[in-house]
């Protein structure tokens, strides 16, 4: 751990550089605000899902949600930057692309929706949505994954996520903090979903968080949760009935968790009130495993000690690791992914989001005509 001396030190250090980049994005947002540098609004409708903060705060699994909701009711488009993949300008999901091509998340999604909804990735938004609409004009909606502050393309609504554990009010910009822009850039959007909150959360709980992010009368407040599903092979050639249960495991049964994500430790907690030995190996968020990371798991996993073994991983995890050459042979059996699936928390005055998707949608469109 930082000796006290190292915090103070590192603090002294970054916060200089924290008000610069506080400044140069204060600066931008005035610019977009002023119409100097300029928004491009299209006829079909166009969601963004983003956040204020760098890290996971749930955008995948949210756009994933709202697509699902929304499937039947739109031609839905989803639009990425596509994070660290090894491809560069636009690129349109297809069966024969991977990962490598798409990024995770939009891999992810094209895997799960396939041919029901379109998806693509672009570092220029403007220039994605201009680019799928040529290729199917019957597009009618736009979902873009992860741009908020990307304010090049005006969206019909903003969806703003926030971790319930660390809100953007109590935060710091970059490199002090984890804020991508100030916290008064949670103006900008018509919902905002506090996610990965306590199953259990309390009407007083709810109110503290409400009074903390003091919102407008005209922004909307929800309160999201993951549920854990039921295991899946991560491997196409393994049959879902060798997925184990993980109520019927036992204290003779062994776990080896993967992970490469922002953070690990609400899936080993969850994982942790079965019976089964629990071991973890995590890497940081969107880790590219490399063969010495396989070579160093299946060592793990063979030293393990159990009846029954299996290596457990993430959803975003899984669609890194199937297009993976290294990955041993011997080990696709025992791999299974643990999908999660979003919640919102209800309570009296709570609405749905899809309708206030819908009406927000509807009522917009109405005020362009």
């Amino acid at each position: 751990m930082a000796s006290k001396f190292q915090k103070v030190l590192a603090k002294v250090i970054l916060t200089p550089c924290s008000y610069i980049y506080k400044g140069i994005v204060v600066v931008r947002n005035l610019m977009f605000n002023a119409g100097l540098l300029k928004q491009r609004e299209f006829d079909v409708p166009v969601v963004v899902v983003g956040n204020l903060a760098v890290g996971g705060t749930g955008k995948t699994p949210h756009t994933e949600y709202i697509v699902s909701r929304l499937l039947t009711h739109y031609k839905i488009a989803v639009l990425s930057r596509g994070y660290k993949r090894k491809t560069s300008g636009f690129v349109q999901a297809t069966p024969s692309l991977s990962s490598y091509d798409l990024g995770d998340e939009p891999y992810q999604i094209y895997r799960k929706y396939g041919s029901s909804i379109d998806v693509a990735v672009c570092e220029k938004r403007v220039v994605g949505i201009e680019k799928m609409l040529e290729i199917n004009p019957e597009i009618n909606l736009f979902v873009l994954d992860d741009a908020y502050q990307h304010r090049y393309v005006k969206p019909r609504l903003s969806i703003l996520l926030t971790d319930y554990r660390k809100l953007p009010c109590d935060d710091k910009m970059l490199p002090l903090g984890t804020l991508r822009e100030p916290f008064d850039g949670i103006n900008r959007a018509d919902i905002v979903v506090v996610t990965k909150c306590p199953t259990d959360m309390k009407p007083i709980d709810r109110n503290v968080v409400r009074k903390k992010l003091a919102l407008e009368k005209w922004q909307k407040l929800l309160f999201s949760t993951y549920k854990y599903k039921d295991l899946l092979p991560v491997f196409s050639g393994v049959d879902v009935m060798r997925a184990p249960n993980l109520n019927w495991l036992s204290a003779e049964d062994s776990i080896l968790m993967i992970t490469g994500i922002a953070n690990h430790k609400p899936m080993a907690k969850y994982l942790r009130q079965f019976q089964a030995r629990v071991q973890v190996v995590h890497f940081t968020d969107h880790h590219d495993y490399s063969r010495e990371d396989l070579v160093f798991i299946k060592k793990k996993f063979e030293a393990m000690k159990g009846k029954n073994k299996y290596i457990i991983t993430t959803e975003k995890d899984a669609v890194r690791l199937i297009n993976n050459a290294y990955f041993p042979h011997s080990l696709r059996e025992h791999m299974f992914y643990l999908p999660i699936e979003v919640v919102f928390l209800q309570g009296e005055e709570d609405e749905d989001l899809i309708n206030i998707i819908a009406t927000k949608i509807a009522k917009k469109k109405e005020n362009l005509m």
